[in-house]
């Protein structure tokens, strides 16, 4: 059975590669679930794919088209034989597929239910899309940090999809939490209880006294910049895998704690974080939602570098 309209990376290159398809709609292994979606969230990572960067694309250069996205919240309408956990007709949520398969950006998918949260009754699709990946990579770089109470933490990009809810976890950890952002963007930082740092500013990284972390999602400059910031024995938490190694070496050289990092599915935090959306102790900040045919304008909003919140693309009604 077809009409399963997805949008696929054709080539690599610019937004403009991604070109709308329509595919047959996949049936369920023995222990998968049969979703069909009704939002797709948007992360930095399916934009460095479609360039041909990565991971992903090295391992799907030769597979072309390939349908990006691991973000999907949607509607259970078929179940593998194997396969209790969710009934047709459930709401649910999750990572899928990363970091080489993706597939998210498309009406239909199949996924294993042990990849899947359920959506609380009063969270919108479009909000759960937009948690789960960058939901979980604040939780565990926050993890990998070893933030505790009372402690100072910086966190580069605050205001981002993944900063703006590392801020709001941080805050519930008990620490004193400090971003970077641009000005802009300093209310929203204040709103999340966040003291809100200028990084156009001299000497911004020392302005505030030192850190005990520092969680890292810019990488290069600003990331080494960030450093003086430290304290004797400091640690930093850094996620762009295409500046890990720089960052490392360069803490290393100052004698502090560097740690790279690459995101793990995980049910449990991710139905917390759909849990705590439902009981509004975490917020999502949706910059933007997307018909599915005008990704390459959600990519394109994303490659600019200055983006608050998260963008999400909105599956057409079948």
């Amino acid at each position: 059975m077809s009409n399963n309209l997805s949008l696929a990376i054709t080539e690599f290159g610019a937004p403009e590669v991604l070109t709308p398809v329509n595919r047959p709609i996949p049936s369920p292994s023995e222990e998968q679930v049969l979703i069909q979606v009704k939002a797709a969230g948007v992360n930095p990572i399916d934009a460095k794919t479609r360039a041909g960067l990565g991971w992903a694309a090295e391992h799907n250069r030769d597979h072309l088209p390939w349908v990006p996205g691991y973000d999907v919240a949607g509607v259970v309408v078929a179940n593998g034989t194997n396969e209790s956990k969710f009934d047709v007709g459930d709401r649910v949520a999750g990572m899928i597929g990363f970091p080489t398969e993706g597939g998210g950006y498309s009406q239909y998918v199949v996924a294993d239910a042990g990849l899947l949260s359920t959506v609380p009754p009063s969270v919108p699709m479009v909000d759960a899309a937009a948690v789960p990946l960058a939901g979980l990579t604040a939780w565990q770089a926050l993890e990998h940090g070893k933030l505790a109470r009372d402690e100072k933490v910086l966190i580069l990009a605050g205001a981002g999809g993944v900063g703006h809810l590392a801020v709001q976890l941080a805050v519930r950890l008990g620490a004193q939490v400090f971003a970077t952002a641009s000005e802009n963007n300093h209310a929203f930082l204040r709103q999340l209880d966040a003291t809100p740092i200028d990084y156009h500013q001299p000497h911004w990284a020392t302005a505030n006294g030192e850190f005990d972390l520092v969680i890292d999602l810019v990488g290069v400059d600003t990331a080494i910049d960030a450093l003086a910031g430290l304290k004797t024995g400091g640690r930093i938490v850094t996620v762009p895998t295409n500046t890990r190694d720089t960052i490392t070496s360069a803490a290393a050289e100052r004698g502090l704690k560097a740690t790279g990092m690459l995101v793990d599915p995980n049910t449990w935090q991710t139905q917390r974080l759909l849990d705590m959306l439902d009981q509004g102790d975490l917020k999502i900040d949706i910059a933007a939602v997307y018909p599915l045919e005008q990704g390459a304008q959600a990519h394109k909003a994303l490659e600019t570098g200055h983006t608050r919140g998260k963008r999400v693309l909105e599956m057409p009604s079948t």
